[in-house]
C-alpha cells in the first residue's frame, strides 16, 4: 500500500485496528481508489489470512444468476443445473468474502444476504438443507448507500449491518503527495514488464501529474503511465494529460501489448526460454509469457510482428482511436 499522505496513513491505521477482528467492513470510494487493495490488506491482517479470500463483483453478474453465485445451487434447481454447485459463501468458508459494487445488489436478494449476516446460515438455490456460514464479509461500493436507502433502492436494515466499520478510500486529489511515490512504483513495475530501463521524468511533467485531478484515480494514473511508456521513443517520459483522461481502452492496450511482444519474439527468433529468449528480454518468467501469448491469441507466426509494427503507429494516431474525456 504505497503512500505517506495523512489520508492514506489513516486508511492503514484503520486496517491495522480492524483487520484482526471479524467485523464487517464497508469500503466506500470512487472508482479506481484501491478498494480491493484495502480488502486484501484487511484479510491479510486478520486471523483468517491463511484461509481463502474470495472476490465477487456484484455488478458483473446478471441478477437472475447472482443468487446461485452467492449461495450455490442443487442439481435440478433450474434448467442447466446438472450438478450441485457451491456458491461463493461456501468457497470462502473459514476465510473472507469480498463483495464489490454491493450497491448494485438486487432488492430481492438483499433479505437473503441480511439473513446470512444475522443468522450465519443460508440455503442453496433449489435446496432445503441449511448450510452454516463461517465467513468474514468485506463489501465495497462507489455509490452513496445512504442515498440509495432514501430512494428505496437499498434496505436500511442491510445497510446498517454492512456499515459496522466504514473505511473511506481517498481519491488521488485528496492525497496528491502520494503521486510521485505511485509514479515511481508503476514505472518500475512497467519497466520490468516491458524489459526496458525505467524512464526519466522531468520536474515539469511530475508537477503536471500532481496538479491533475485524476477522475479515474490510481487506475487512471497507471493507465496513463503505461500508455506513455509503451509509446515512448526516448529515455525521458512525455506524459500527455491535456485531453482529460488520455488512457488506453482495453482494446488499445491489447493492440500495443501484442505488437510489442511480437517485435520482441521476432528479434529473438521466437525463442521463448533461455538467457537470450523473449521472456528474459521482456523481464518476465517463461510461464508468464506463455500465458500472455495465449491471452493475446499470439501463435507462432514470426511474420506477424513486422505487420503489426507497421500498422500500430498509424492506427493509434487515427482520429477514431482518440480517447475522449469521460
Amino acid at each position: 500500500m504505497i503512500g505517506e499522505s495523512a489520508a492514506w496513513r489513516k486508511v492503514r491505521s484503520q486496517i491495522e485496528r480492524v483487520g484482526p477482528t471479524d467485523a464487517t467492513v464497508l469500503i466506500q470510494g470512487e472508482t479506481g481508489t484501491g478498494k480491493e487493495l484495502i480488502a486484501r490488506a484487511l484479510h491479510a491482517h486478520g486471523p483468517r489470512r491463511n484461509a481463502p479470500l474470495v472476490r465477487l463483483n456484484v455488478a458483473a453478474i446478471p441478477a437472475n444468476l447472482l443468487e446461485s453465485e452467492l449461495f450455490g445451487h442443487e442439481r435440478g434447481a433450474f434448467t442447466g443445473a446438472l450438478a450441485r454447485r457451491l456458491g461463493r459463501f461456501e468457497e470462502a468458508g473459514g476465510g473472507s468474502l469480498f463483495l464489490d459494487e454491493i450497491g448494485e445488489l438486487d432488492l430481492e436478494l438483499q433479505p437473503k444476504l441480511l439473513r446470512v449476516l444475522e443468522e450465519r446460515e443460508f440455503q442453496r438455490l433449489g435446496g432445503s438443507q441449511t448450510v452454516r456460514c463461517d465467513v468474514r464479509l468485506i463489501v465495497a461500493t462507489n455509490r452513496d448507500l445512504r442515498a440509495r436507502v432514501n430512494a428505496g433502492r437499498f434496505r436500511s436494515d442491510l445497510y446498517y449491518r454492512l456499515d459496522v466499520v466504514p473505511i473511506h478510500a481517498p481519491p488521488l486529489r485528496e492525497r496528491r503527495e502520494d503521486i510521485p511515490l505511485l509514479v515511481t512504483h508503476f514505472l518500475d513495475e512497467l519497466a520490468g514488464e516491458l524489459g526496458r530501463p525505467p524512464p526519466r521524468l522531468s520536474a515539469a511533467t511530475l508537477a503536471r501529474l500532481r496538479d491533475y485531478d485524476w477522475p479515474g484515480n490510481v487506475r487512471e494514473l497507471r493507465n496513463v503511465l503505461e500508455r506513455s511508456f509503451v509509446l515512448a521513443s526516448g529515455d525521458e517520459l512525455e506524459v500527455d494529460i491535456e485531453r482529460g483522461e488520455p488512457g488506453f481502452t482495453s482494446d488499445e492496450l491489447s493492440v500495443v501489448s501484442r505488437a510489442h511482444i511480437l517485435r520482441v519474439l521476432d528479434d529473438c527468433g521466437w525463442v521463448i526460454a533461455g538467457p537470450r529468449g523473449a521472456a528474459a528480454r521482456l523481464g518476465i518468467k517463461r510461464t508468464t509469457l506463455n500465458a500472455r501469448l495465449k491471452k493475446l491469441g499470439i501463435a507462432r507466426q514470426p511474420r506477424e510482428a513486422a505487420s503489426d509494427a507497421r500498422v500500430l503507429a498509424p492506427a493509434l494516431a487515427a482520429p477514431e482511436h482518440d480517447v475522449q474525456a469521460r
